[in-house]
């Protein structure tokens, strides 16, 4: 509910921006595969490979080379452990751990500009800035408690400590290709870095290390987000004709 009472304000912002320009507007839905990187507290992990969804909405400038968007979906971002062995505890003998994936289910809405270029016939070049908010609806990391009671540690993140609020930048480019004048499709690669921490964890000392087999300190855990994402999308232009 508090997504789609977000994403209404959003294209409500979009949809009165349009009138300025008296053109009409471009609305759509759009989608694709997404890295997610994280790095925690200096220490990079592996890529996280999953998926967003997004509904948009964009305004028309005169020569339709400008334009402002509003957009909101859902999006998993994180990291993943890949090829990672751990030492039993007790008998110290070393195993290979499966893939250890860490994600943040987000539901995210971002305003922005985009600035666009003719190219060749009616394709377009553009690229895109904007503002996100996202918000963290559901995390993976509950897996992980049975692990860390297991050995009687905290070194796998704990739901606790994350940060369910969180603003980032869109950057990134794209094309546009019309198949008549009213439908079209779009495909973009944007770079999305949060500014704030997803997650938030003080000092520890005297943690069980799985990997090493040894205590240790950790240090505070801030993690940020990082995602790019390649997207595919359709275009729907909704034009406004004045008659006299």
């Amino acid at each position: 509910m508090k997504f789609i009472n977000l994403l209404s304000t959003l294209i409500l912002i979009c949809f009165c921006s349009t009138l300025n320009f008296g053109q009409g507007f471009i609305f759509g839905i759009k989608g694709g595969p997404s890295i997610g990187t994280q790095n925690w507290g200096g220490f990079e992990r592996d890529p996280l490979i999953k998926y967003h969804g997004i509904l948009y909405v964009e305004s028309i400038a005169e020569d339709n080379s400008f334009a402002l968007f509003a957009q909101g979906g859902y999006h998993i971002r994180g990291s993943a452990l890949r090829n990672q062995f751990a030492r039993g505890l007790g008998s110290g003998d070393l195993f290979r751990l499966p893939t250890r994936e860490f994600q943040f289910r987000n539901i995210s809405a971002a305003i922005g500009v985009k600035q666009k270029y003719q190219m060749r016939g009616a394709f377009k070049s553009y690229y895109m800035i904007g503002v996100r908010g996202d918000y963290t609806i559901d995390t993976n990391l509950e897996q992980y408690e049975a692990i860390n009671l297991q050995f009687g540690t905290l070194f796998y993140p704990l739901d606790a400590f994350v940060q369910k609020w969180n603003v980032g930048a869109l950057l990134g480019g794209g094309f546009e290709f019309p198949f008549s004048e009213f439908v079209g499709s779009s495909v973009e690669l944007t770079i999305n870095p949060d500014f704030t921490f997803a997650y938030r964890q003080p000092q520890l000392t005297g943690v069980y290390n799985p990997f090493t087999g040894n205590n240790q300190t950790l240090s505070e855990r801030l993690i940020r987000n990082v995602t790019i994402e390649l997207t595919f999308g359709m275009r729907f232009l909704r034009k406004v004709v004045y008659v006299d």
